[in-house]
């Protein structure tokens, strides 16, 4: 076999190779299907040139032992190790959804780009808490998963602090690509390296640091934070430049355009320590409250500004006493028969292993009637599914829903929408097989219309569509002017 090429299609042990997703230095990564348990998975095999090269096979085993010893939700999982017909597979979780390089094709907003970084932030945590560094986080490495999950992906350049085997050096071998020639083996990678790694002096945890600053300047901004025309250029920038701050959108919290600068610090020894710390000022940002305008020092008041505000406060005293006797007399009245309270007042428990799913989307809906909640949750490195609870009882999973994300209700609250698996479904909120509605391979949320018409968005960067609730071709309702920022 001259190629890992003539792979596809064939049943290597239990898995049926079914399409290529990628091709590098260090092998080819495959989707297949494990004939025996029934889910798809990644397959990264080792090209059969390679397998008598030690380096290369040593290299190999590394990275399986150190996925495995990574068990964390925001880090794409390893379910094994095998060799078959003389070929050396690495059998990973499937990760679906787009990376970051296809997402973010335009600046995204602040309430958009944290819950990303601080995902991204607590699987480096959990990386550098085994003494594993990445040392290739680019947006070509992050995954946004349909339920808003972030999955970091391909740890085939990461190492731990203590210096490897004799002969092996790690920074010399590239990173896995889609791109087939040996210049894009490399583009791209440049722009997230740090001083040191570019210099090829001994890294650290700071070096995964900087380039998450990369990536949330990125994701802010639209741009990269060090670029060039040639990967030359690009070098120079990162060991001469700084990146172009003014690009920051005004609104970006002085804590986040700090912590940025922070991140990018060329001087190693000035720069942030620890990952941890990024992750909770981008927590504090999320959770802080809106700025509020500078105070103005009150102007001296007038004879006429004084009589003004008097008579102001006048007419509040009035209205004030009015109100009082209001209430005084409605409670004084003879009680009436009992009515509905205008508020219920509810709480959702979660399974221990369990979260809402749904960073991008909507996670629960409430039916027109305010009877029924449903939410989409997911245990910890599991499947999202959907959930339906009436305010009276406890909730129950709804069969057939794994997957679930964006979820709503019909006009009749007889019906709950929700996308999986590429597709739009609906399903009866008492149960039984969900229905596909139409194809759509990513949304952004969907709502059903009164004239039984369900409308949602495929993508942030798609218009409108509309389609039948009881199947059918969706038809746009809206055109967007991507070229003038529309979204």
């Amino acid at each position: 076999m001259k190629s890992t090429e003539s792979l596809l299609g064939r049943q290597i042990g239990t898995h049926k190779i079914l399409s290529l997703l990628g091709t590098g230095g260090m092998g080819e990564v495959y989707r297949a299907k494990d004939t025996t348990l029934g889910r798809e998975v990644a397959i990264k095999v080792l090209p059969r040139a390679f397998v008598h090269d030690q380096e290369r096979v040593t290299r190999f085993k590394y990275e399986a032992q150190m996925l495995a010893s990574l068990n964390h939700p925001n880090i794409a999982g390893i379910h094994d190790l095998k060799e078959s017909e003389g070929i050396h597979l690495l059998i990973m979780e499937l990760v679906p959804g787009m990376t970051l390089a296809e997402v973010s094709t335009r600046a995204l907003s602040i309430k958009e780009a944290l819950p990303i970084c601080i995902q991204i932030a607590e699987a480096l945590e959990a990386a550098h808490q085994k003494g594993i560094i990445h040392r290739d986080i680019k947006p070509g490495n992050v995954k946004l998963t349909h339920e808003g999950r972030v999955k970091v992906l391909d740890f085939g350049l990461a190492k731990v602090y203590a210096p490897e085997g004799p002969g092996l050096n790690l920074t010399e071998l590239p990173t896995l690509s889609t791109e087939p020639t040996d210049e894009g083996r490399i583009l791209g990678t440049p722009a997230y390296m740090s001083p040191e790694q570019v210099r090829g002096k001994p890294l650290d945890k700071r070096t995964d640091i900087w380039a998450f600053g990369c990536v949330l300047f990125e994701l802010l901004t639209g741009r990269k934070a060090f670029a060039g025309e040639t990967v030359n250029d690009t070098i120079a920038a990162v060991l001469e430049r700084e990146p172009d701050y003014q690009a920051l959108p005004p609104s970006t919290p002085l804590k986040i355009q700090d912590l940025i600068q922070k991140c990018l610090r060329k001087d190693v020894n000035r720069r942030l320590h620890d990952i941890a710390d990024a992750r909770i000022e981008m927590e504090e940002a999320l959770l802080a409250p809106e700025p509020k305008m500078a105070r103005q020092p009150a102007a001296p008041e007038t004879g006429a500004r004084k009589n003004w505000r008097r008579a102001v406060w006048a007419v509040a005293s009035a209205a004030l006493v009015l109100i009082a006797v209001v209430i005084g007399f409605r409670l004084l009245l003879p009680k009436s028969s009992p009515t509905q309270s205008l508020f219920t007042q509810f709480a959702i428990e979660l399974a221990t292993d369990q979260q809402l799913a749904g960073a991008n989307v909507p996670a629960v809906a409430l039916s027109p009637d305010g009877k029924r909640v449903a939410y989409v949750a997911s245990s910890r490195g599991g499947s999202s599914q959907l959930y339906v609870r009436a305010l009276d009882s406890l909730a129950r999973p709804l069969a057939g829903t794994e997957g679930a994300y964006g979820p709503f209700f019909s006009p009749d609250g007889q019906w709950i929408g929700f996308f999986a698996s590429g597709k739009l479904k609906k399903v009866a909120v008492n149960g039984g097989a969900p229905i596909a509605v139409t194809d759509v391979p990513q949304a952004c949320g969907g709502s059903w219309a009164s004239d039984d018409n369900i409308v949602f968005t495929p993508f942030q960067f798609q218009g409108v569509m509309e389609v039948p609730a009881s199947g059918g071709m969706p038809q746009a309702l809206t055109n967007l002017d991507i070229q003038n920022g529309e979204i």
